[in-house]
Parts: structure tokens; C-alpha cells; sequence
């Protein structure tokens, strides 16, 4: 499993070091910097806007009582549903000239031409939108869970040294999250850095978009490694600064007094309001707004709702979620469950590596996996390239490789839960090791197993790059079938699927949203 990681991720590096065409030199003299400013901007744009919502949210819900905490608390987590290349056509459909902002401003007051007071958003800001919308879901329910499980004991400390809530907030609740808030951003910026359905639609270029058009637009299988190695090189600067800049820094508490339990301060007046109106804004424009835009385009232009073909997408999708599941499922058990028996420092650090995926962007695993079959078949008298390129085998193996930590982390965190002494007791009983792991161990993690299922749906469901490069001729998903419309400026038609894609999402996510905001 740590192979089948490994290989592509090294493609990339080798890769780097292989001749290319003159399309490489001419990046380098040309827009290589400005692929690289462009992808500074976004993820800086995209990382303060995360961190103001999902940090923002999550304090108010975890801190203070106001109308409909109880309700914003699960609802915020809805952002999940609706991927930033989705929420990029709502935009544009919304602002464009004659669009929905026009349309609703025309009905109100009559006709004018009103195109000239609606804001255009687009371009570089558009997309830092979009994608901020769509992840800062992450910060939150991380921060979330960081607040819920702080002490009441640091705030006293901080209200007997005389901080003010202000001083409180900023000098002891969040650095006190710090380590939440870390992970949260710095899954806001893999995903950022990855994104290519937004930046694509936006006409912004970036790495994604630059690996994308070198090997689609030009055939130059080595300039696209080359790229994504720069790229690669720049998520392993990220992680390394954020690193250096811990130190050795602690975030526990080492008294021994014990945990206190928190009580929510009650809002009442201003505050109050203003703490509804920010959970509201936020509840709106990150999952109301899309889904409105969405379902007024779907009942505006039936005639597209009649020509998607719902069933054929919806098999194509559950087919590839459910051979998906099935096999990082199983390859989950097989690497915990030798951990566990073997307890082997070897094979720990093979697992670490084998969910090393997960950090790599979508369209670099599938140029990378598209250059190692390239190279197999030239080595080994096989054909490759008609097994894995444009296959569901394939497709399911570069999935494997970009969600198994997901599966991985989820049955490691189960079989945490579970003594070894049930283990010693079952071997006492006369079970073998087998017997053991299938009468006990599967047992014990269906719910587990049931929430990593969901998890890996909502991906799977949501994913474009992988799926638009290494799809089967005429195999379409919700997800790229609503591209391909929308790459045709056909956002009427990319509705549909769009709104279709929204609500399986979301569906999925209220299943789990017990799990995401566990209180236990």
C-alpha cells in the first residue's frame, strides 16, 4: 500500500529532472511568475477569510447562548455540501449582466439598467470567494471542538489577572486553539492550492490550471511532472514554516486541577443581534445562496432538468464511491490491524506514509499515476495505458491514493478505543487472530466503518480533477457533468447537476454531523 502511495508521488520527483518540449522554457520566461503570484494571492486571500469565518463561528457557538445558536451550530457545517467550483457558477450567474441580481432588482423597482450598480465578481476575487465559502467549514468544526474542551479554569486565570473578553480572547482562547486552528488552514490550504473547477472557471492560472493546460493543451507529459513538482515543493515550505514556527511551544494545561466545564454567557440586546445576524450571513451565503441560485436556474429552464440523464450519473457515482469505500476499507483494516498484532515501529512508518496522499493535490496524483503507466508500458510488454488511463480501475486507484488517510485515520481512531485486553481475553476463549478480528474487532467499528463510508462519499462525490482526467470515454459524474456545461458557459444547464450534486452532499453530511459535532 505504501508502494502503491509512493510510486506516483516519486513519479513527480523523477519527473522533474526528464527533458520537456520548449513549453516548459517559455513558462519560465514568460508565466511562471505569474502562476505563482496568483497562487500566493489565493491562498492568502482564501486562508484570512477561513480563518475570519470559521474561527468567528465557532467562538460564537461555543461561547455564547443567542436565538438559533442550537440551529447555526450543525447548520454552518452544511458548507461541506457545495464545492467552490459550484459556488463559482452561483456567483457569476447572481452578478453577471442580466443575471439574477438584475432580474430580482427588475421585479422590485422595474425595468432600468441596473447592470451598472451590480458588482462584478470574478477573477481572482471571485475565486478567493468561492473557495473561502466552500472550506471554512474545516476551521470551524475543528475550532469548535478545540473551544468546547477548553477549560473554564484558563478563562478564571485570565479574568483574575484583570483581561478584558477582548484580551481574553486573543491572548488566552486562541492560542490556546492554536494547534485546531493549524490543522484547520492547513487543510484549507492543501485544498486551496488543488483546486482547479474554480480557478478553471475564473480563468485564473495557476499551478492546477498550468499542470492541467500542459499536458491537455500541449501533450507535455514532463512539463506537467515539472510543475507539480514546484508546486509539491511549495506545500512542503508551508508545512515546514508552520513547524519552525511552533518550536517547541505547548498548548496543555500541566496543572492537575482538574477539567471545569464551561457555561455559555447569555446575549442579550446589540450582542445578541449581532451574533444572530453573523451565524445567519454566514449560513446564507455559504449554503443558502448556491442552493437558491441553483434551484432558480433548475425551475427557470425545466427543459435541462429533462435532458439530464439523473439515473446514469447517479450509478456512475455510487458505483465509484462504493468500489471506493470497499477497497480503502479493507486495506484500512488490514494495515491497523497489522499495527496492531505486530506492533512493528516498521510498518507504523509505512502506514504514515501510505496516507501521505492526502496532502498532494488532486491533479497532481492523476498526472503522476498518468506518467508512471506511461512509463510501465514503454518497460513492461503489458498494455497499461488501456487498464488504468480511462478505466474505473484506475480511477479507484488514484482515489485510494488520495482519500486512504481518511479511511486510515478512521479505523486507527476506533481500534484506539478498543483494550487489548479484549484481544487477550478472545485468544483465552480459544479464538484465533482471525476469528478475533472478525468477531470482535468488525463488530466493534461498524460505526466507524459507517462514518469513514460517508466521508469518502462526500469526497468522492464532490471530486473534479481526478474524475474529469481519468474517467472512462462517456462516463460522467454530477460533478463533471455540471463543468463541462458550465466550461461551455452553459450555467443554466450546469443547475442541475449542480443543485443534484448539493443535496446528495448534504444529505451524507447530516448523516455524520452527529460524529463532526460530538460533545461526548
Amino acid at each position: 500500500m505504501s508502494l502503491l502511495v509512493m510510486l506516483p508521488i516519486a513519479t513527480v520527483f523523477f519527473g522533474f529532472f526528464e527533458t520537456t518540449s520548449d513549453y516548459f522554457s517559455l513558462l519560465i520566461n514568460t508565466f511562471l511568475l505569474k502562476y505563482i503570484s496568483n497562487s500566493i494571492l489565493l491562498l492568502v486571500g482564501v486562508l484570512f477569510l477561513s480563518f475570519l469565518f470559521g474561527v468567528g463561528a465557532a467562538y460564537c457557538v461555543s461561547f455564547y447562548e443567542f436565538p438559533g445558536v442550537s440551529f447555526f451550530k450543525w447548520a454552518l457545517i452544511l458548507s461541506f455540501a457545495v464545492p467552490a467550483y459550484i459556488y463559482a457558477y452561483s456567483l457569476t450567474a447572481f452578478f453577471e449582466n442580466y443575471g439574477t441580481a438584475f432580474s430580482i432588482l427588475t421585479y422590485l423597482f422595474g425595468p432600468y439598467e441596473y447592470n451598472v450598480f451590480i458588482p462584478k465578481v470574478d477573477g481572482l476575487f471571485g475565486s478567493i470567494i468561492s473557495i473561502s465559502f466552500s472550506l471554512f467549514g474545516y476551521v470551524y468544526v475543528l475550532s469548535r471542538a478545540s473551544f468546547y474542551y477548553q477549560s473554564q479554569n484558563l478563562i478564571d486565570v485570565g479574568k483574575n489577572l484583570g483581561l478584558s473578553s477582548k484580551k481574553t480572547f486573543f491572548k488566552i482562547i486562541l492560542p490556546s486553539a492554536r494547534p485546531a486552528i493549524v490543522v484547520g488552514l492547513s487543510l484549507v490550504a492543501m485544498e486551496t492550492l488543488s483546486d482547479f473547477g474554480t480557478v478553471s472557471f475564473f480563468s485564473i492560472s495557476t499551478f492546477t490550471t498550468a499542470i492541467y493546460n500542459a499536458w491537455i493543451s500541449f501533450d507535455d507529459l514532463a512539463s506537467a511532472n515539472q510543475l507539480s513538482f514546484i508546486l509539491l515543493l511549495f506545500i512542503l515550505f508551508l508545512f515546514f514554516v508552520e513547524n519552525f514556527s511552533r518550536k517547541k511551544a505547548k498548548y496543555h494545561s500541566p496543572s492537575k486541577g482538574g477539567f471545569v466545564n464551561r457555561s455559555k454567557i447569555k446575549l442579550i440586546g446589540k450582542k445578541s443581534f449581532y451574533a444572530t445576524c453573523f451565524c445567519s450571513i454566514l449560513f446564507f451565503c455559504s449554503f443558502l445562496f448556491p442552493v437558491l441560485q441553483m434551484l432558480y436556474w433548475t425551475f427557470k429552464f425545466p427543459k435541462y432538468l429533462q435532458d439530464l440523464n439523473f439515473f446514469s450519473l447517479g450509478i456512475n457515482t455510487l458505483l465509484l464511491v462504493f468500489l471506493s469505500c470497499i477497497m480503502m476499507i479493507v486495506f484500512s483494516f488490514v494495515s491497523n490491524y497489522g499495527n496492531r498484532v505486530t506492533k512493528s515501529k516498521f510498518l507504523e512508518i509505512l502506514t504514515t506514509i501510505s496516507i501521505s496522499g492526502y496532502a498532494i493535490p488532486g491533479v497532481i496524483l492523476a498526472v503522476a499515476f498518468i506518467t508512471l503507466v506511461s512509463y510501465l508500458d514503454s518497460l513492461i510488454f503489458i498494455n497499461f495505458k488501456t487498464m488504468f488511463i480511462g478505466s474505473i480501475f484506475g480511477l479507484v486507484i488514484v482515489y485510494f491514493v488520495r482519500f486512504f488517510a481518511l479511511s486510515s485515520n478512521g479505523i486507527k481512531s476506533g481500534y484506539v478505543k478498543i483494550n487489548q485486553s479484549m484481544d487477550e481475553s478472545a485468544y483465552l476463549l480459544g479464538y484465533s487472530k482471525f476469528k478475533t478480528f472478525t468477531k470482535v474487532h468488525i463488530p466493534y467499528l461498524k460505526n466507524s466503518v459507517f462514518l469513514i463510508s460517508i466521508l469518502i462519499a462526500i469526497e468522492i462525490i464532490k471530486e473534479l480533477p481526478i474524475t474529469l482526467i481519468l474517467r472512462p470515454f462517456n462516463f460522467e459524474t454530477f460533478a463533471t457533468t455540471a463543468y463541462i456545461y458550465a466550461s461551455q458557459d452553459l450555467l443554466e444547464a450546469a443547475a442541475a447537476p449542480s443543485l443534484f450534486l448539493i443535496l446528495i452532499a448534504s444529505v451524507f453530511i447530516l448523516f455524520v454531523s452527529k460524529y463532526i459535532l460530538s460533545e461526548n
